[in-house]
């Protein structure tokens, strides 16, 4: 059964179109990919989604309830939600902030201490936000929409602009709570990321869905009968893998001059490509 259903979705802003009706669902207990560059409407999605928003036209049901009920409490309360406008108080200890939090949502005792073990900031609790690098805050505002263990997250660009190591922590995080149950939709510049992360991903460019799938079933949908053979000397010969060059590439396998033999399997940056014609940038 999905848990979130998008059907025939629009929305305009006066004379520009964002969405131009899209549709996709989503499993309960999965990760979804919504993949474009900015200005594709991803955003737009997600602040639909989250009651932000009224669609123009379609219809959006999340976890039971119509677009016409996201602004009901058991449903507000159902969401963990990490965008470009989620803040902390600055001026306040990392535990007072979540702990606000905690009792907004009647999260049990001792959720702040779990979930800034699971992001590896436990010793940093007593510490006020504003001492925080951009990468600790990042991951305070995880914890904070994730605290009451929400049914579904809502990320937006959850990783931009932080270090490998920060996102390696998100990441795992992120793996736990849809290993635990939680459904996770996100938006992301980021092709290893959703690789890595997404048992499903969509290509959402101009306010449409171009393509969709997981991520593995549309590299290998997009790749080519090609064999790519790098030599000592720096040369790239693309061959075609067909009966009539069985011979010469058996032989590449034990030519010491050839370094590196690969298959085209793109990866989903190339593959959005592919499909739009456009960097994912």
């Amino acid at each position: 059964m999905s848990i979130i259903q998008v059907n025939n979705l629009e929305k305009t802003f006066g004379s520009e179109r964002a969405l131009a009706g899209i549709t996709f669902n989503v499993e309960r207990g999965q990760i979804f990919g919504l993949l474009g560059p900015s200005g594709s409407g991803k955003t737009t999605t997600i602040k639909v989604m989250t009651g932000e928003l009224k669609p123009s036209d379609g219809d959006v049901n999340v976890n039971n309830f119509n677009y016409k009920q996201f602004r009901k409490n058991d449903y507000v309360s159902s969401l963990g939600i990490l965008s470009d406008k989620s803040s902390l108080y600055e001026r306040l200890t990392v535990k007072d902030n979540l702990e606000l939090f905690r009792k907004l949502y009647n999260a049990p005792k001792g959720s702040v201490e779990r979930v800034l073990k699971d992001v590896g900031l436990e010793s940093e609790i007593d510490k006020p936000v504003s001492k925080l690098s951009k990468g600790m805050k990042q991951r305070i505002l995880l914890c904070k929409a994730v605290i009451h263990r929400p049914a579904i997250l809502f990320l937006d660009e959850p990783t931009s602009a932080l270090d490998p190591t920060t996102t390696e922590k998100i990441h795992d995080m992120l793996e736990e709570l849809r290993d635990e149950g939680t459904t996770i939709l996100l938006t992301t510049h980021n092709m290893d990321e959703a690789t890595r992360l997404c048992d499903n991903v969509a290509f959402l460019y101009q306010g449409v869905i171009q393509d969709s799938g997981a991520p593995a079933e549309l590299r290998h949908r997009y790749k080519r009968n090609e064999v790519h053979i790098t030599y000592t000397d720096g040369t790239v010969k693309t061959v075609d893998r067909t009966e009539e060059n069985r011979s010469l590439l058996d032989n590449v396998l034990f030519n010491e001059e050839a370094v590196d033999v690969r298959t085209d399997f793109p990866t989903l940056g190339e593959v959005f490509k592919k499909v739009t014609g456009k960097e994912l940038v």
